[in-house]
């Protein structure tokens, strides 16, 4: 077999493969023997038609198409190896010349990983916000944390912000009660937000046995965004009466004797929660740093799917938040043009990102062993809500675990290079990253193996059979 290759862009090229007549012989036969058990002869057995007989019956042409069906794919993979190229999609597959027991030739178009410099990576500059824990961010926890222990009392007055009351909702268009728009004797937190635009500043100076009718916009069911008349009925009014923040406190909500330790405890859990959002930061940061110093071409066809699937998840979002397009853009501030532009620059971004991240991994040999695997199955499976086990049957079943490996690895890509990057905050503080643990509290530096790695490569790096980008 013969093949070369032309480059129609830097991310797409166009194969052309001649295949000698003698390399079908193995596919004719499997093609013979297919028909052959597919097909009743008079005469012959079931499987035992010759090769002659079934020319004449079913057609030379007939047993030719099979055998092309059957060998192009692997022709196909055998020219992308020769001539090293990476495919990201389907191929498009065209029989150029075939003639019985004369050459056959076919071209394959398809789009192909561009050939790229990947930077240095070694030592990548990226510079964060400081972590900043403030006594009013403490005072928000501490609050939060009365108010599970607090209790509601009966009030005979008006309601006011922080309020609870109990409601009755009526939803009503052009005088008629909207299919599933009445609720009775619902809780609800005057000054929350979140529910029908108008509720809370109705709510407001409403005493129980009151009702009042305002205009708001449907969140969910079949007229969701439509304009209706909200008739809403308070029928209690309820304060809540908080515990004081004292000893005796502390000693019920916790397990500390003091306010002052339990203060002391809020203030380091929130720092520890900050520091892990800094090195989010910080990953997103370095991996930024990093783009800015690639230039990669990137396969259109491949963008643009992403953005089609990215539009096709937000607006599956929008729609379980029960809110429309413009709303959601109203609430951001945004126009549709600037959400275009920002979804398309965000998906462009992560194209490149996976080109970067499978060059490093490639270089620097990461592979996969069960235990990642299994570890981010079971991560995968909390982020959904699913039980582990079922997750992974699904994985398993679905043929998601190649995806999964892909994730796993470029993971593992990136957190080398944000370990040995330079982050710094902007205070000028280098920031931890390479020893910060998942509760986000600083641990001690892993002790060198014998051969000069961390423990943390050796167990990356031992695998019976690691899977490569």
């Amino acid at each position: 077999m013969k093949s070369a290759v032309e480059n129609l862009s830097p991310t797409r090229a166009k194969l052309t493969v001649e295949v000698p007549f003698e390399e079908l012989k193995p596919s004719l036969d499997a093609a013979y023997k297919k028909i052959a058990q597919q097909i009743n002869v008079p005469g012959f057995r079931r499987g035992k038609v010759p090769p002659a007989v079934i020319d004449r019956q079913v057609g030379r042409g007939a047993v030719l198409d099979e055998a092309i069906n059957e060998v192009l794919p692997a022709k196909y993979m055998e020219a992308l190896q020769a001539n090293s190229l990476e495919p990201l999609a389907q191929p498009e597959i065209e029989v150029t010349k075939f003639e019985d027991n004369q050459t056959l030739e076919f071209t394959a178009e398809v789009d192909i990983k561009p050939d790229f410099e990947v930077p240095a990576y070694d030592a990548v500059t990226a510079e964060v916000d400081d972590i900043n824990v403030t006594d009013a961010d403490v005072e928000e926890q501490l609050q939060a944390l009365r108010e599970r222990f607090g209790s509601l009392v009966d009030v005979e007055r008006a309601a006011a912000d922080g309020d609870f009351v109990t409601i009755d909702l009526v939803a009503a268009k052009e005088g008629e009660t909207v299919e599933g728009g009445e609720v009775s004797g619902m809780s609800y937190k005057v000054g929350r937000g979140g529910m029908l635009d108008g509720l809370d500043e109705a709510l407001v100076g409403m005493s129980a046995g009151e009702e009042k009718t305002f205009a708001s916009q449907l969140v969910g069911g079949d007229l969701i965004g439509e304009d209706v008349d909200v008739t809403v009925k308070v029928t209690a009014v309820q304060e809540q009466q908080l515990p004081e923040l004292d000893d005796e406190f502390a000693q019920m909500a916790s397990e500390f004797d003091t306010v002052e330790e339990l203060t002391a405890d809020v203030r380091e859990r929130l720092g520890r929660g900050k520091r892990l959002e800094q090195a989010a930061a910080a990953r997103d940061a370095v991996l930024e740093a990093l783009l800015e110093k690639t230039e990669i071409p990137l396969p259109e066809t491949l963008v643009t799917d992403e953005l089609n699937a990215r539009r096709q998840n937000v607006e599956q979002q929008l729609v379980y938040a029960g809110l429309t397009m413009e709303k959601y853009l109203e609430d951001e501030g945004q126009t549709l043009e600037e959400f275009e532009a920002d979804l398309e620059r965000r998906v462009r971004d992560a194209v490149a990102a996976q080109f970067v991240l499978d060059a490093i991994a490639k270089a620097e040999e990461i592979g996969v062993d069960q235990n990642d695997l299994s570890q981010h199955l079971v991560m995968r499976a909390q982020q959904s809500g699913q039980d582990p086990q079922e997750f992974a049957n699904h994985m398993f079943e679905h043929n998601h675990i190649p995806e999964l490996v892909q994730e796993i690895v470029r993971g593992k890509a990136l957190a080398q290079v944000v370990e040995s990057a330079i982050v710094k905050d902007a205070s000028g503080n280098v920031v931890e990253l390479k020893n910060l643990r998942p509760d986000g509290s600083i641990g001690e530096p892993e002790e060198p193996t014998a051969e000069g790695d961390s423990a943390s490569d050796e167990a990356s790096e031992d695998t019976e059979a690691p899977t490569q980008a």
